[in-house]
């Protein structure tokens, strides 16, 4: 199969969803634990932004692959191993992409695992590991405008 044109309406809307995901976690009181548990209320929307927004930055990947590359992924982490494979990752970006598809994963599966600590941990230091893997699509994106569909 041939690779088809990436839609760009697709890459520009997955990588605006991801950002408004990490201002709204931002957005949140994270100023000390006490604060972010204040209100039982916070832990639970910096759970579904987290959750939201690793999911966009996986599905930018798998569209990227899909389209741009002809690889079809059944699975997040796949979607971390063939970005990396594909050289659209370097090594180190694609792992860290694959821890967060194996923290999407205990979100979703395994919720009732995740603590509020560790939630707190996640959303004051690991927010720039989203940021340095979208950025590093969107850097390989704009190395390769031959592959987007820029169609709107």
């Amino acid at each position: 199969m041939a690779p088809s044109p990436i839609q760009a309406k697709v890459v520009l809307d997955r990588i605006a969803w991801v950002r408004r995901m990490l201002e709204g976690i931002r957005s949140l009181p994270r100023g000390s634990l006490a604060d972010f548990t204040a209100d039982p209320r916070t832990p639970a929307a910096a759970e579904s932004y987290l959750r939201r927004g690793l999911e966009a930055l996986l599905d930018l990947g798998r569209h990227i692959l899909a389209k741009g590359l002809s690889r079809a992924v059944a699975e997040y982490r796949e979607v971390a191993r063939e970005l990396g494979m594909a050289g659209v990752l370097d090594s180190a970006e694609a792992a860290l992409l694959a821890r967060m598809a194996g923290y999407r994963n205990r979100l979703v599966h395994f919720y009732h695992e995740v603590s509020v600590e560790e939630l707190y941990e996640v959303c004051t230091q690991g927010l720039a590991d989203i940021e340095q893997v979208l950025e590093a699509l969107e850097r390989w994106l704009r190395a390769h405008p031959e592959r987007l569909d820029q169609a709107l």
